[in-house]
Order: C-alpha cells, then sequence, then structure tokens
C-alpha cells in the first residue's frame, strides 16, 4: 500500500488472517490435491512429515498445528495435482521457454518421468531410468574427476546425502559444494574460527529463558515464521528484543498468532520488537561496535563507583583469548566513524547498550543480513565479540544463533557435503569401505561459478535446487552453462537450469518429501537436521505424482551403481532397500553425533547430535573463544561515492529461496510485480526521479564486465540513505562471483555497489 505521501509500506502484521488468506490463495492457484491437508496435520510432528521448507527446530511439546505460513505453501506447491509430462515438450522448446518467469515454469507441474536432453529438436524427450543411469556414467567416466561437481541444495534428506557424498568420493573428488555456499558459509567458517562449532549453540530451552533477543540481519516473518510463537512467548514474559535491519519487516514488528482464537477473533497483536534500528546496508560493524564501546564505558564507570562489573570477567578470563586487544580497537573507535558508517545515531546505540547490559541472558540471532557481505566473517565476528563481553555463550537462555534456510542444509553438512578435506573423517571411510579417499579441497560455488566460465568445470550435478538461477554472476554463467559436457538435475518441477543443458542434459524426477517412499524392504523414513542441531525422521504418506518417480536416494544409488567399480564393501542395492542400514552407516562414521540414531530418530522434538560450544568447550586452536579486534567499521569491502547505492537483495512473503510461489509481498506492501527498487524518498528526490519511474541498475565495480538489470520500477520505501532494495534472485545478475566474503567465498549479496540510470521511454 502508499501512504498519502507515496511511500510504500505495509502495516499488516505477520501472521494472522493474512497469513490463512495467503495459504489459501497458493492452495487455490497451486491445484493443491485435497490430501495435502492431512500432510499439514501431521507435520513437524513426530512420526509425521518434517517441513520441506524452512530449518526451524521442531519443539517436544507440539501444538495441534505446526505449520508456518511459508510452510503451508511448500507443501501445497509439492502436492500440486497438476502435471509436466512429456507431451509438454511436444508443444515447447527449451529456447521459447526461457521467455517465461519463474512461476510459470513451475505452475507446470510435477515432473513425471525422467527426460534426456535432444539438440536436434531443442526439447526434453522421455528416458528410462536404466538408459539415463548408464549414460550420465559414460559421460562421468570419461572426464577427469576433478572436472566433475556434485551439488547439494539443503533438501535431500541425511542418508541420500551421505551417500551422495561418498559417490563423490568414490568417484574421486571433494567437489560437494552445497547452498551454505551461497549464505551460510560465513557461518561455518567464522564462528568455527572464534567458538570452535560451525553452528549456532543454543537449543530450544534457551528460547524460553532468555531476557534479550538482539536481531541482525534475519526476517522471521519470510525466513522462519515459526520463530514468531516463541518470540510471543518472550514477550509476555518481559524479554526484550532489540533489532537491526535496513529493511522494515513484519515480522519484526507484529504478530497475530494463528493458534489463539482470541487473538485471531479481535485482532490483538503481539509488539515484537522493543527497538528497531535501521542501519546502512553493511553498517552491522560500526553499530556492534557502538553497543560494545557503551557497554565498556559503563563498565569503566562501574569500576570508578565501586559498583558491580558490567562485563563478565570471570567468564572473559576463563574462557576467552583476545579481550585485551579488542578493548584498545573499542576505545580507539570514533564515533563520527561510528555514526557515519553504522547510518546510526550514538543515543540510538546507547539504547541498544542500555537493554544489552539489562538482561542477563542475550541470544544474537542472525541471518544473511550479516553474512553475505564482503567481510561477512568481520560481522559475525563482532556478534560473538558482543555476546562474549557479558558471558552470553553457552551458559541457560543465552547464546549465538544464526537461522539457517533450507530444511536440511546443516544436516547435509554434518554427513559428509563438504568440500573441505578437513571436514570429512577420512580415515573412517577408508576403514568403511576399503578405498583411498581423496584429499584435495574440492570447490566452492564460487569456485565452480569461475570454473565452468573457465572451462575448467565439464560436468555438474545437482542434488535438488535452481543452481543456475541461485548463483552470483548469472547471466554470463547462462552463457556459459550450457559449454559443459554434462548437466543432471533432481527436481521435482521444471525450472530454469533447466532450461541451459549442457551437451548432454538429464532432468531427473524424485518424490517429494511427503510422498510415500516404497523400496524392497517397505515404507521408508528419512532424517533432516534443524538449525538448533536436533535430528529429526520424516515419513511420506502420499501417493506418489508419477509411478516412474525415484527418491532422492535411488537416484543416487542408481548412478554409483553404474558409475562406480563392484566393492564388496558398497552395497547400492541393500542400502536403497532399507534406508535403516544407511543411518547404522552415518552412526559408525559419526559415532559421537548419531549414538543409537534409528532409536532415536523419532523422538518428539528430535534428538540433539550436541554442540560443544553449548557446554563452554571451545575447539579452537586456542581451547578458548575468541575475541577479534576488527580491521574495518563496515563489511561492504568497497567505498562510498557520489551516485554509488548500496544494494540490498530482499526476499518476498510469497517465495522460498528460487521458488516464486505468487506476486503478493503483503509484509512489504507490493503487490503483483517484482520488477521494483525500493529506494528512500528523499535519495528519489536528491536525483530527480519520482515514484514509478522506470530505472535500471549498473553493477559499479570496474572489473571490465558490464552488469546491469533493467525494467524496475521506482517505489518509494522507508530506507537508510544510500540503501536501496530489490528481489532476488532477480538482481543475481549485478552480484560480480569476486564479490564475496574473504573467509568463506559467501557472495555478497546484501550489500553491492550499483548506480541507477532512467531507462528511455
Amino acid at each position: 500500500m502508499s501512504k498519502e505521501d507515496g511511500v510504500v509500506e505495509s502495516n499488516e502484521p505477520a501472521g494472522g488472517w493474512g497469513s490463512v488468506k495467503g495459504i489459501t490463495r497458493i492452495s487455490i492457484e497451486a491445484s493443491a490435491s485435497p490430501s495435502a491437508m492431512d500432510t499439514l496435520r501431521r507435520m513437524n510432528k513426530p512420526g509425521g512429515f518434517m517441513c520441506n521448507s524452512c530449518a526451524w527446530p521442531k519443539p517436544k511439546n507440539y501444538s495441534a498445528f505446526e505449520f508456518c505460513e511459508n510452510g503451508a505453501k511448500a507443501v501445497m506447491w509439492e502436492l500440486t495435482m497438476d502435471r509436466c509430462t512429456p507431451a509438454f515438450w511436444k508443444e515447447h522448446t527449451v529456447q521459447g521457454l526461457r521467455s517465461w518467469t519463474d512461476h510459470e515454469l513451475e505452475k507446470t507441474g510435477r515432473l513425471t518421468q525422467p527426460m534426456r536432453y535432444d539438440p536436434d529438436s531443442d526439447r526434453y524427450e522421455a528416458v528410462d531410468w536404466a538408459t539415463a543411469f548408464n549414460e550420465i556414467a559414460r559421460e562421468l567416466k570419461a572426464l577427469e574427476p576433478e572436472s566433475a561437481v556434485f551439488y547439494a541444495s539443503g533438501h535431500a534428506g541425511l542418508e541420500a546425502s551421505y551417500l551422495y557424498a561418498l559417490m563423490a568420493r568414490l568417484y574421486g573428488n571433494n567437489n560437494l559444494p552445497q547452498s551454505s555456499n551461497m549464505c551460510h558459509e560465513t557461518t561455518s567458517v567464522a564462528l568455527k574460527k572464534v567458538i570452535g562449532s560451525p553452528v549456532g549453540t543454543i537449543v530450544w530451552e534457551d528460547l524460553e529463558q532468555t531476557d534479550a533477543f538482539f536481531f541482525f540481519g534475519q526476517n522471521p516473518g519470510t525466513n522462519s515464521p515459526r520463530f514468531l510463537h516463541p518470540l510471543k512467548d518472550a514477550k509476555k514474559r518481559g524479554a526484550k528484543i532489540v533489532t537491526f535491519n535496513p529493511i522494515i519487516e513484519q515480522g519484526l514488528v507484529a504478530f497475530v498468532d494463528p493458534q489463539s482464537p482470541v487473538d485471531m477473533a479481535t485482532g490483538h497483536q503481539t509488539k515484537i520488537s522493543d527497538q528497531y534500528h535501521q542501519l546502512s546496508a553493511g553498517g552491522d560493524v560500526a553499530a556492534i561496535m557502538g553497543i560494545c564501546k557503551h557497554v565498556i564505558d559503563a563498565d569503566e564507570a562501574a569500576q570508578r563507583n565501586g559498583d558491580r562489573r558490567i562485563i563478565d570477567v570471570d567468564f572473559i578470563e576463563e574462557h576467552t583469548q583476545g579481550f585485551d586487544s579488542f578493548l584498545d580497537s573499542v576505545k580507539a573507535a570514533n564515533w563520527d566513524d561510528i555514526e557515519s558508517d553504522s547510518g546510526l545515531s550514538k543515543a540510538a546505540l546507547k539504547d541498544a547498550a542500555d537493554a544489552y547490559i539489562k538482561a542477563k541472558r542475550v541470544i544474537g540471532v542472525y541471518g544473511m543480513g550479516l553474512t553475505q557481505h564482503t567481510h561477512g566473517s568481520v560481522n559475525v565476528g563482532m556478534l560473538v565479540n558482543l555476546l562474549l563481553l557479558r558471558g552470553n555463550i553457552g551458559k541457560p537462555g543465552a547464546g549465538v544463533c544464526p537461522v539457517r534456510g533450507h530444511s536440511n542444509v546443516q544436516g547435509q553438512r554434518t554427513v559428509g557435503i563438504a568440500e573441505k578435506a578437513e571436514l570429512v573423517p577420512m580415515d573412517k571411510l577408508r576403514e568403511l569401505y576399503d578405498f583411498e579417499p581423496p584429499t584435495k579441497d574440492g570447490v566452492t560455488i564460487v569456485d565452480m561459478v569461475e570454473g565452468i566460465l573457465a572451462g575448467s568445470v565439464k560436468a555438474s550435478m545437482c542434488l535438488g535446487g535452481n543452481l543456475l538461477r541461485a548463483v552470483p554472476d548469472q547471466k554470463r554463467i547462462e552463457e556459459a552453462w550450457s559449454r559443459q559436457n554434462l548437466t543432471v538435475m533432481v527436481s521435482t518441477k521444471l525450472n530454469r537450469s533447466h532450461l541451459y543443458p549442457g551437451k548432454a542434459a538429464f532432468i531427473l524426477p524424485c518424490l517429494g518429501r511427503a510422498e510415500v517412499d516404497n523400496q524392497a524392504s517397505g515404507p521408508q523414513s528419512i532424517s533432516t537436521e534443524d538449525s538448533f542441531a536436533m535430528i529429526s525422521g520424516s515419513t511420506g504418506r502420499r501417493s506418489p505424482a508419477s509411478r516412474y518417480l525415484k527418491s532422492e536416494l535411488a537416484i543416487v544409488t542408481g548412478i554409483a551403481k553404474a558409475l562406480l567399480p563392484p566393492n564388496p564393501k558398497v552395497k547400492w542395492d541393500e542400502w536403497t532397500a532399507d534406508y535403516s542400514l544407511v543411518r547404522d552407516l552415518i552412526e559408525q562414521t559419526y559415532p559421537d553425533d548419531f549414538g543409537d540414531f534409528n532409536k532415536r530418530m523419532f523422538q518428539p522434538g528430535g534428538f540433539y547430535r550436541g554442540i560443544a560450544a553449548h557446554k563452554r568447550i571451545w575447539k579452537t586452536p586456542e581451547k578458548r573463544a575468541l575475541f577479534t579486534t576488527p580491521k574495518m567499521m563496515t563489511s561492504r569491502g568497497y567505498d562510498p561515492k557520489p551516485g554509488r547505492y548500496n544494494l540490498l537483495t530482499i526476499r518476498s512473503n510469497d517465495q522460498f529461496n528460487t521458488t516464486i510461489y505468487g506476486y503478493s509481498d503483503r509484509f512489504h506492501g507490493i503487490e503483483g510485480t517484482r520488477d521494483v527498487l525500493l529506494m528512500n524518498p528523499e535519495d528519489i528526490a536528491r536525483v530527480g526521479f519520482k515514484k514509478g519511474d522506470v530505472v535500471r541498475l549498473i553493477t559499479d565495480l570496474d572489473d571490465g564486465t558490464d552488469r546491469r538489470l533493467g525494467g524496475l520500477v521506482i517505489m518509494p520505501f522507508r530506507l537508510p540513505a544510500g540503501t536501496v532494495a530489490s528481489y532476488y534472485p532477480e538482481c543475481n545478475v549485478l552480484v560480480p562471483v569476486t564479490h564475496h566474503d574473504v573467509l568463506s567465498k559467501t557472495p555478497g549479496s546484501k550489500s553491492v555497489p550499483v548506480r541507477i540510470e532512467r531507462e528511455s521511454a
């Protein structure tokens, strides 16, 4: 909606009747099966179906409905009655479909049969599974192993993921990049560096005991709506919520609980954030430095007055290293620089610091707003610095909480989908399967993109996802993708990655997680790991969309059996017949994490695999948690200059990752379109634009490549001066593959330097 001054905004709370209407609309548009309602009833409960959308944990004491709006949309989208059969390709060519939107492509329905690309007709044609497996194997055998990449999207369960990683290593490489390379790899690298754990430290009970949440660049309303229930409970008991985000996200403003009859009947809203600080894109280092500066000042005042110390001196002395150097940097920080780089005032940061000081137990929550910057690792390190000051890691009600995206993105890393050889117990693999695992590190997504552009990557297999749409430098990679010798996509629906086939190309349709997975020993269950390192079993009950579909695990083993020489210790057929045998293998490979795996997988809330930092065991080389001293005050990695804006990529309430359910972004007040540029009203006036002008964005980095995105309609929006916003994945064409976090190579999609030009009429 627009206010009288023309500013586009939303006053609608998260949840409430808007959520119900959103689910209903997508159910109708997706032609969802009536059985989808029964799937929702069983969703995220013991013995039921684990959400195939986000990775938010499942509570032990579950409610009647344990699904959110986005989880429900994902179920409706997957359980559509529409089908994309081989007959579809009699009417359409690959080239012709490139003009379709992402939404239109997925609306064609579930894929029903394995397909092979025919370059002569520019169409896909049906192929039987055995032929597909054999031809894929033939192409891979003809290549040097290092030229093939095995990508995973974060969807496939632990069982399929473990075997997928095993297949790649038996083939001869560690080229196992994953979707976390594009979002939370910064977490995996930065947290491991400073606390010895590559994942968060909290468990569900900490949510119930904390006195304050500090949010940095995370949006529960769109990305993890079930998080809003513990936030509501926290507000009831008096906990404070302090938010830092360049853009107003309604999920952090107000919430109407759809599970409360009173709230739904009265429209009663729970106010979520007590403080909401709209900092500049990439200004988190300076903002956290300002908070720390206030905390240190308060601590010094307490010492002068003979009062109790503000910082936790005992914790710092016993558990940390690097405090003195960090303290010097805090004292040396200049307030003019802090205010300029953060976009926030000293007074606003003092308000945040006061809330931090008053809380005995604090959880630091963050998302891609911290990780997707050139110096995203510095952001994560700064948040850890703040928490360490008062001992807010490893005690009840406190800790660091990165909120992951896809439902098993964390779990896939746990069971071996990793490009870094040191993260995988190669000795166990050697013992279990009698082979010599590769020791050379594999490629990240950035390395993979650069390899495809350079021609050194000649084959890619994607276990789920829409990788071509998700990567940086998307336009450049589109042009190079088809030069690969082989492209293989394991998918449920048609997507843009299918439209740039390699010289040999296959689409392999798989079962959805909600569907029955029947194998030789009977119906199978799979398992996933959530953001709190809890492992849960999942069982599908819906009839498969097609009798030709195979499970992700069966597709992996089918390719592996055709590709690899016989090995008496590698029993692809037995493992396909009974997934519990694969869980036994996972337990043998990772005994500390998966003890009694099969017995515990259906525990309410899942079973905890254990995170050392949660118990103040620091698996760093120093055996301590580390304070880090930042060398810069912003995470952007480029300097301001006239005409340069900081582009922040955002997501709609009507999408999950690259899946676009529709065009209703009610949380931002935008309806019917995604071709928009959100811009500060004063910036619009200053440069002579007006609402409704059509503009193009041009990447403002001088690397010899012209990157631009046009057809964007200017919408005035409450954003910090100098910050603009537009949608992911459309804006991926503007993100250079070289613009990434220095340590982790996570693309810097939350601060991209751009110029704005008016498009001619």
